[in-house]
């Protein structure tokens, strides 16, 4: 079986997959004080609850936004799982096409497993919405290259900085208002942040669209995407397990370069 592991700022989540589908996936915060050790007791109590052993385990691709995690999880694959990882961004991960960007770019690898993920399902002309700590949207050419892109600020990351900069404003949680115009405090905040992010994804994947001069796609993923698909018309389809699909497919093609 293949682990898959996608290491954001904010989250890191673990998939297994069996070759035909993903057995399990979980979740954990990113840390990078989290040693491969403490990794593997986790890992390996929720495998074990999901009927999975450790020697199932045979090969492991890592996506990271982190760098400095990536040392642990790379001690995770070789101790516990003996297994060389392959890890999205080095020169030894190969991509089905290269990205097209200004010489001497580094593209975060969470956006080049999502390209080559929303390609795949979807095909090219494509705009990629990624709901994480930053708000990200990703522009795939008709024949599957990334080129380019947008990122915004995340929203739990705007309103962790204006709870932190407005003192007598108080932290409130994401969700649809009843209404725009709000009649307190904590729905005013709502208000400002969902309708904001509605009109700053309208507004940008407007724009992108301007500039191709041509029809696009748009699909979302991150674990926001749901919340700002309600009742609107912002996107053709909401992937939750898009990176995942996108780790397995660039795993699959790198070794098909070894046969």
């Amino acid at each position: 079986m293949l682990l898959c592991i996608d290491c954001g700022n904010t989250n890191t989540v673990f998939s297994v997959w069996d070759g035909a589908a993903f057995r399990a996936t979980w979740r954990i915060a990113t840390d990078a004080r989290r040693t491969a050790d403490e990794y593997f007791v986790w890992l390996s109590t929720l495998m074990g609850l999901k009927g999975l052993t450790i020697d199932a385990i045979h090969e492991a691709i890592i996506s990271s936004t982190a760098p400095r995690v990536v040392f642990n999880l790379r001690v995770l694959c070789n101790r516990y799982f003996d297994c060389r990882p392959l890890v999205v961004g080095k020169p030894d991960c190969e991509l089905p096409v290269a990205p097209r960007v200004d010489v001497g770019t580094t593209v975060g690898p969470d956006r080049l497993v999502n390209t080559v993920a929303g390609y795949d399902r979807h095909g090219g002309d494509l705009i990629v919405v990624d709901f994480g700590t930053a708000t990200t949207f990703d522009v795939v050419a008709p024949d599957g290259a990334y080129i380019g892109g947008v990122i915004a600020p995340g929203v739990a990351l705007s309103l962790e900085a204006l709870h932190m900069s407005a003192a007598a404003l108080p932290h409130v949680d994401v969700t649809k208002p009843q209404g725009v115009i709000g009649t307190n405090t904590v729905a005013c905040i709502q208000s400002g942040v969902y309708w904001g992010y509605i009109g700053l994804v309208e507004g940008i994947v407007r724009q992108i669209r301007m500039e191709r001069d041509r029809p696009m796609k748009v699909i979302a993923t991150g674990g926001l995407a749901s919340l700002f698909d309600l009742g609107f018309d912002l996107f053709d389809k909401v992937e939750d397990d898009l990176t995942m699909h996108g780790l397995r497919l660039i795993f699959d093609y790198n070794k098909g370069l070894e046969a």
